[in-house]
């Protein structure tokens, strides 16, 4: 199943960065192949890629968290067979690339992570309970592998320790 992508590029700093919609679409045609999901035909996705500045605000008024994040998923409601748009995924390059430096991670590793967490919000997966987390975390691993991408959560603390309300330690609990 392909999903039409509908990629917005709102940041000069992503120019640099080639290839961003055959990256999206593998992450996203990835996900479908792993989860079997199934989806309404012909349905849609936006990506936007953007700046601090933008995703900051979303970020405060979706969420009333005033400060920057890596990536948000605006999923559409509804049934996801039934429904043509799948939703909104926003993802900032200054985080991203923060947080790629932080982590000792390449650019395209962790922005495919990204995109592949988002999307996984987008088709009902979520990180709101330790088995949950659990389950959404072991498709991201088999998505980055099938991808030939290291394991986003290698060296972060297991779910349940003490840690952030998702689940992580590090940088990696996304707001995605």
């Amino acid at each position: 199943m392909t999903v039409a992508t509908d990629i917005s590029v709102a940041a000069p700093a992503w120019e640099q960065l080639a290839g961003l919609d055959a990256l999206t679409q593998r992450a996203v045609e990835q996900c479908l192949a792993t989860t079997g999901a199934t989806l309404a035909p012909e349905c849609e996705l936006s990506v936007v890629f953007c700046d601090d500045a933008l995703i900051r605000a979303l970020n405060a008024q979706w969420r009333g968290v005033d400060r920057p994040t890596n990536a948000l998923a605006f999923p559409t409601p509804g049934d996801l067979a039934a429904k043509p748009a799948l939703g909104d995924i926003v993802i900032a390059y200054e985080t991203l690339e923060r947080e790629a430096r932080q982590q000792d991670k390449t650019i395209t590793a962790h922005l495919t992570h990204l995109l592949i967490h988002a999307f996984l919000h987008l088709i009902g997966y979520d990180h709101e309970t330790a088995p949950r987390a659990e389950a959404m975390e072991a498709i991201e691993r088999r998505v980055m592998a099938a991808l030939g991408r290291p394991d986003p959560y290698e060296g972060t603390q297991p779910i349940g320790d003490d840690a952030d309300p998702n689940g992580r330690i590090d940088a990696n609990a996304h707001e995605a």
